[in-house]
């Protein structure tokens, strides 16, 4: 292959470990990982980024773009701009809060049309599962969908209704019938109906409404229906440490189960929210600090395979100081990487723990073959980060479209210095590229 650039650093990581390496690109795909002074090929440009760390670039499996129908709220330019400033390179969408929701073929191509000239990334897109929709499963599926997401409790928008367990059985069997793949908001709808419900500002009555029992039954009843149908189910956002022993104890089963968490529930904690701080208001909730300690203890161990940033931003003005009246979603899309190096490095991790958790897991939990690794055959997808530099954050300074975030004046450790979709530069230090981001479908 003719090799057109060669990326130098002294820490590359690699899935066989970080050391000095020069890698070699051609036509967007890695050719080689080749020996750090290694002879550059005639007619390839050399960039040399120094002792700055280069990872895969990033894979977030969770985010909520909200275009067409709700672009005011995001929309594929600015979501996929804050990610590739962030050093993520692939982002999938979520089926929901656009209008039209992915629930339909129809609905994909819509969804597709609006993406295609606006992403910076490249983008894949979930279906969603709805009581009715059944029929519509498997066409998604071939249409190229990743997988369908499901709630069991009320999703917030009318048009994206939630699953009774019967209802859930019946999407469930018929996904299984395709080997396709569930992800599952799971909250119990009838804990959350039991819970006190209070309106007002303080967090505490915020997260007494939303108990980890409600995660806990969900999940609970969702490996009970995976077990019995042979169903492939992710948990989405699981922020209740209490269920990592029965995820732990399904996977060593072989029920065919992975769990995602995600920044703000690795990062945040209930003891620190202010009242009135509905920035730092999602569904489910931030948790205590003894809660996120064992959360990163179902990391370290793998009973959590993945982090991802649920990025689900709204417009400022529906994040009013009431909880319960409050839009639930934390925007993070851009800060994730250095918000969760930052609490990782502080426990003893390294950034090959940060690849595993976010580029190598989210990119093999979508079966992105091409994606999550620096080696050869995959695209040259790269985020160069300088680990030891520091900033605070300044809601001013980020891409997404409503700049409302629960980060603000935080003191983050790694900035992203470049970030590369294949092979192409697409932000280097805040200014970013015009769109070059494809649209990816599951079987391309």
């Amino acid at each position: 292959m003719d090799v057109n650039l060669v990326l130098r650093s002294t820490r590359v990581i690699t899935p066989e470990g970080t050391r000095p390496a020069s890698i070699a690109v051609s036509g967007g795909t890695i050719a080689a990982v080749l020996p750090y002074d290694a002879e550059i090929p005639a007619g390839a440009r050399l960039e040399d980024v120094g002792d700055d760390v280069v990872l895969p670039g990033l894979v977030d499996t969770h985010v909520h773009v909200n275009d067409p129908g709700r672009t005011e709220w995001e929309g594929f330019w600015t979501a996929t701009r804050a990610a590739a400033a962030g050093g993520i390179t692939t982002l999938i969408d979520m089926p929901l809060n656009s209008l039209p929701p992915t629930t339909t073929v129809e609905h994909l191509r819509t969804k597709q049309e609006v993406a295609r000239a606006k992403a910076h990334i490249d983008v894949g897109f979930w279906g969603g599962a709805l009581p009715d929709n059944v029929k519509d499963l498997r066409p998604l599926h071939d249409a190229g969908v990743y997988g369908f997401k499901c709630f069991l409790s009320p999703s917030g928008v009318d048009e994206f209704p939630e699953l009774d367990q019967e209802q859930l059985t019946s999407s469930l069997a018929e996904i299984a019938g395709f080997d396709g793949l569930m992800i599952v908001h799971a909250e119990d709808p009838h804990h959350l109906a039991a819970a006190p419900q209070r309106t007002g500002g303080k967090y505490a009555d915020f997260l007494a409404s939303r108990p980890r029992d409600a995660e806990n039954t969900a999940i609970e009843n969702l490996i009970n229906q995976a077990r019995r149908l042979n169903a492939r189910v992710h948990v989405l956002h699981l922020s209740s440490s209490d269920a990592l022993p029965m995820i732990a104890a399904a996977k060593a089963e072989g029920v065919k189960i992975t769990v995602e968490s995600c920044p703000h529930f690795l990062t945040l904690t209930a003891e620190e929210v202010p009242d009135g701080a509905t920035e730092f208001k999602c569904c489910p909730p931030i948790r205590e600090a003894a809660n996120q300690d064992a959360l990163w203890e179902g990391l370290a161990d793998g009973t959590i395979d993945c982090i991802v940033s649920d990025h689900s931003p709204s417009t400022a003005d529906l994040k009013t100081p009431d909880f319960a009246s409050a839009w639930g979603g934390i925007s993070s899309l851009q800060l994730g990487l250095p918000a969760i190096w930052t609490e990782a490095r502080h426990r003893g991790h390294d950034l090959t723990d940060i690849v595993r958790w976010m580029s190598a897991g989210p990119a093999r939990l979508a079966g992105l073959d091409r994606k999550g690794a620096i080696e050869a055959g995959r695209d040259a997808d790269f985020a160069v980060l300088d680990p030891e530099a520091t900033f605070t954050v300044d809601p001013a300074e980020l891409q997404h479209r409503n700049r409302v975030t629960a980060y603000a004046g935080r003191t983050l450790h790694g900035v992203v210095t470049s970030t590369w979709l294949r092979g192409e530069r697409i932000a280097d230090r805040g200014t970013l590229a015009e769109p070059s981001g494809r649209l990816l479908e599951r079987n391309n």
